[in-house]
């Protein structure tokens, strides 16, 4: 039985870690750098806010970022490093580089990139993915410029088209619309490139679609039918077995089994010989009674 509870209490550590791992692992699903204002390119001198959207209601994520292959944390100091992190008066040099979050020296969300351009033309594409068939919005900003100018747009170095808004819309976003996207007002520049990720949506299951509540009743349900048949199997290396006891010196049998048997385990169950002397038979005391007379 030590060897059952053995199991069973190693099974309750290891039901307690998953379901400790549940909301952590969903919430990691939804863990995506959030970038604001939402575009990837920024003049110099804005203010940028990095958080770690789907992390919020975790503790101790850092913003980490990358910038000419050399890692730091997103903040003045270590101590002052977790939540959000806010860029003020970025500059080129320093700002621009891969951002991600992390949580105990663990990265636990996607890269974005961020450029932070000198010159005063951008290009405004979103941080996030954008989902296959979905539309999305392509902006060319001046920052002399008080209105949209007409501005050409580039992927991959090719000419896409010209826009006298300065806007440019792909309707039923596909893969192939995947790709290093630019523009250039006439007069005033070009912008840097930014890449523009394109993914499918997501098939949501419906253990995903009720998040993370279904999940922990689905680990506490297995974690108890292992339990019972843990307890199940236990039992049945014990059975039951008639006992043999000795009998008391007026009984007239030498050996007799009890009327109640007891329980006993295999396990702890011990087997006693009984030895008994057998008895003369009288005839023969007589006889011998007899010869010494």
């Amino acid at each position: 039985m030590e060897v059952t509870a053995l199991c069973i209490t190693l099974l309750m550590n290891v039901l307690m870690l998953l379901v400790a791992q549940v909301p952590f692992s969903y919430s990691q699903k939804a863990a995506f750098p959030q970038v604001v204002p939402n575009r990837q390119q920024f003049f110099q001198y804005e203010t940028i806010v990095v958080s770690c959207e789907g992390l919020e209601g975790l503790t101790g994520w850092r913003v980490m970022r990358k910038n000419k292959g050399v890692v730091k944390i997103c903040a003045a100091t270590w101590s002052t490093s977790t939540g959000p992190c806010e860029i003020k008066d970025t500059f080129t040099e320093v700002d621009s580089g891969e951002y991600w979050c992390e949580i105990g020296g663990l990265q636990t969300s996607n890269t974005v990139n961020i450029t932070v351009t000198a010159g005063s033309v951008i290009l405004e594409s979103p941080v996030l993915p954008v989902m296959v068939g979905d539309a999305v919005t392509l902006s060319c900003r001046d920052e002399q410029a008080s209105s949209n100018l007409t501005a050409d747009f580039y992927k991959d170095g090719h000419f896409m088209e010209r826009s006298s808004t300065g806007e440019m819309t792909i309707h039923n976003v596909s893969r192939s619309n995947e790709g290093l996207y630019k523009c250039r007002i006439s007069g005033a520049g070009g912008s840097p490139e930014s890449w523009l990720t394109v993914r499918a949506h997501p098939i949501i299951s419906p253990v995903a679609a009720d998040g993370p509540q279904l999940l922990l009743l689905l680990c506490i349900g297995v974690g108890v039918f292992l339990v019972f048949l843990l307890l199940l199997v236990g039992s049945m290396r014990c059975r039951r077995r008639p006992t043999i006891t000795r009998d008391t010196p007026t009984s007239p049998s030498t050996l007799r089994s009890s009327s109640s048997p007891r329980t006993v385990c295999e396990e702890t169950s011990m087997i006693y010989s009984v030895i008994t002397k057998p008895q003369r038979e009288e005839g023969n005391e007589l006889d011998t009674e007899t010869h010494r007379l």
